[in-house]
């Protein structure tokens, strides 16, 4: 489908033929940038336009259409200004009421006028009537539409009409210049019983008369099967290409014979679980390959990653390489920063810590010796990719709760390793070995790229896995390290709180320690720092016996490491907190957590936060605070969560409530999402992986015709 050039005045990127800029800016807030944008952009749903309904027959709540002619049509101002029409055919009366109008709805509305009205009838004060109905006048023996009639999404000041017709009109364009030629194999199409494109446009765009309307709605006809599969494979090609293509770009082999890492796991005070083994040995596989890696790392709460991400970066180093590790929040990132440190210490290796809330000073002296390479391993923030940051040798870039992070900073810490530059030399033989007993690290240069893997502790469902991380190749843990207590959650409604505060004072005098999590207030931080101030005061009048302290994200960083080190150390046996504490707080003292409000969060957040106690020997317990009334979506939250321990049965119910765009924070990312399939049709991913795979080997001007015909330029997105 040829587009033309672009419009003059519209939006950049915009290409369709016949469109002003106007209604080109509206519809690029569709997605519509192209001809082919617009015959993929098929109907939300169906009104069925084929037939009239007489008024009596009129069912309340029902949409339905009726010819009626126009008795009178007034502007009323009680109790508020609205256009009331009143209107009649052979069978009774109805009210058509507009609360917001045009002068020339008024004027089309005059006394004997025939109409054609669709809309929900419902009861009223003056009878039956419709709100706000769509409606046009209707000349003698106008024929009834001989199908459903479409209803596309759309945006304000672009009405149906205009829709439908620049739809319409594309979609011959592209009939008659080969836009809706299929670019699946027939052998393919016929194995998979799949209708063809053209087909499948035409019915979903203009449903025959004996169509199933159940059918088109719940998305059961072949026909939308046909488009989610197409949808589905051109994720699968773009993401796959993006994996094989990866392998054209150079990567550090990072091989096994070093002493690093053996030396870490024989000073361990634990042994690796087998699922930890592992996905270590797949990890070291990958890392001593020319090409990079790109590899996700999921496992539940607590299940060890930390030490798996260790043994990564001793790796690089032992090869004379640099490796980082960057972290969504201070509070996290600072954790792993003192586990690497109180694990390798002892083999003489050094940290850097760069973080937003360090000392100038501090942080640009970290920063010269990561430059310099004097340092090997490096934590930190967001810190890491700003500008003045830079790497002498980055063989290996670990991101943590990755999906924290947008597109582009997932990207930019391996963009910091790309490419080599002549003035980072490698040290000479005079210079001081790196972190005291590693090898030299070597010269950096030519094309290269470092190995990249990302972390989650937020389980990804298998279906999520094979189509939007379809480029990365997944290793999981899916064990927890012996000693691990499960922890007992239990709802209790917010007129009992006087029991749960009870419940705090007798574990902390029992030598234990809890949390208790404000709750989360989305539209204003302002508001969630008052209600932890409250919190604190609250508890701290309620329970003087106990040392509690507070710590939120307003806090500056020394503080609250200063609070985070007393409860550490059991100085403070409460501590009241704000979400920051969600991840990466590790007190195995600590066997109580309270979430204020957990009708609030989300069920990724209720499991992390949990997953905060039961890091011990000893009995543990999450109670989750509710207030009444619960809406159905926080009461499907809060049954999911108290039924279920395991992480990634969590994930699934998670994705099946949220949908995959909020559940990876892909809206916030620019990922382009799937529209159209539905991502617990497990068998129709895996079929466009393997028919992804088998074009992909044998005919690439398919792959590029169909990647062209779904993505556009849009692409490149799918492989961040």
């Amino acid at each position: 489908m040829a587009d033309k050039p672009a419009i003059p005045g519209a939006p950049q990127g915009v290409f369709l033929r016949g469109v002003g800029s106007a209604v080109a800016e509206k519809l690029e807030r569709l997605g519509i940038r192209r001809e082919a944008d617009l015959v993929f952009h098929l109907p939300l749903r169906y009104e069925d336009e084929t037939r009239l309904t007489p008024i009596r027959d009129a069912l309340p709540g029902v949409s339905a259409q009726f010819e009626v002619e126009v008795i009178s049509a007034e502007i009323a101002y009680r109790p508020r200004r609205q256009l009331v029409a009143k209107v009649r055919d052979a069978s009774g009366l109805l009210v058509l009421r507009f609360l917001n109008f045009y002068p020339s709805q008024q004027k089309v509305l005059q006394s004997g006028a025939r109409l054609r009205v669709f809309g929900e009838v419902r009861g009223g004060f003056f009878g039956s009537e419709i709100i706000h109905p769509r409606f046009h006048v209707v000349g003698d023996d106008e024929p009834l539409p001989q199908g459903l009639t479409p209803v596309y999404p759309t945006t304000a000041g672009l009405g149906q009409a205009t829709l439908r017709k620049l739809i319409d009109r594309a979609i011959e364009r592209a009939s008659n210049d080969g836009g809706l030629d299929d670019t699946l194999p027939e052998t393919l199409r016929a194995r998979l019983a799949l209708p063809e494109l053209a087909s499948s446009i035409r019915i979903l765009h203009h449903p025959p008369p004996d169509i199933s309307l159940e059918q088109l709605e719940t998305r059961g006809h072949p026909a939308w099967r046909r488009i989610a599969f197409d949808e589905l494979l051109a994720q699968q090609l773009s993401l796959r290409r993006a994996h094989a293509l990866r392998r054209a770009h150079v990567a550090p082999q990072l091989n096994a014979g070093g002493k690093l890492t053996d030396a870490l796991l024989q000073q361990l005070p634990f042994r690796l679980t087998t699922a930890q083994q592992r996905v270590w040995e797949e990890i070291a596989t990958d890392l001593a390959a020319p090409h990079p890696m790109r590899r996700l790392l999921q496992g539940d709460v607590g299940s060890g990653k930390t030490v798996v991400a260790a043994l990564a970066m001793l790796r690089a180093v032992d090869n004379g390489y640099q490796a980082a590790l960057m972290a969504p929040t201070e509070i996290l990132a600072e954790q792993h920063y003192r586990k690497l440190v109180a694990w390798l210490a002892p083999l003489g290796i050094e940290v850097a810590w760069l973080s937003g809330s360090q000392k100038k000073r501090a942080r640009a002296a970290w920063q010269q010796k990561v430059g310099a390479g004097d340092t090997a391993l490096i934590v930190g923030t967001h810190a890491l990719i700003e500008e003045g940051v830079e790497f002498a040798r980055l063989g290996l870039a670990i991101v943590d709760e990755q999906h924290r992070f947008g597109v582009r900073q997932r990207l930019a810490l391996g963009q910091k390793g790309m490419g080599g530059d002549a003035r980072r030399a490698a040290p000479s033989a005079s210079s001081p070995p790196v972190g005291g007993s590693e090898p030299p690290l070597r010269a950096w240069g030519g094309n290269r790229v470092p190995h990249q893997l990302t972390m989650s502790a937020t389980p990804i469902p298998r279906t999520l896995a094979m189509s939007y991380y379809a480029d990365l190749d997944v290793s999981v843990i899916d064990e927890l390290p012996p000693g691990r207590t499960p922890v007992l959650t239990k709802l209790v409604s917010e007129s009992r709180r006087d029991e749960v505060v009870a419940r705090v004072r007798d574990a902390c005098r029992a030598g234990r320690q809890a949390y208790w999590v404000c709750p989360l207030i989305e539209e204003s931080e302002a508001l969630q720092l008052k209600t932890a101030q409250e919190t604190f005061a609250y508890l701290t009048a309620e329970l003087p016996e106990l040392r509690i302290g507070l710590v939120h994200g307003r806090l500056k960083a020394d503080e609250k490491a200063a609070v985070m080190a007393a409860f550490v150390a059991n100085e403070v046996q409460l501590l009241v907190a704000t979400t920051v504490i969600e991840v990466g707080v590790d007190v195995p003292n600590a066997t109580l957590m309270v979430i204020e409000h957990a009708e609030r969060f989300g069920l990724a957040q209720l499991h992390q936060l949990r997953g905060r106690v039961g890091r011990g020997s000893f009995d543990s317990a999450c109670i989750l605070l509710y207030a009444r009334p619960l809406g159905e979506t926080a009461r499907a939250r809060l049954k999911i969560i108290f039924e279920n321990t395991d992480g990634f049965e969590i994930a699934r119910q998670d994705l099946h409530l949220r949908g995959p765009g909020e559940f990876i924070g892909a809206r916030q990312s620019g990922l382009p999402m799937l529209r159209y399939a539905d991502l617990e049709d497990a068998a129709l991913i895996e079929q466009a992986r393997t028919a992804a795979e088998e074009l992909l080997r044998g005919d690439p001007a398919v792959v590029q015709r169909h990647l062209e015909r779904w993505l556009g330029g849009r692409g490149e997105l799918l492989g961040a």
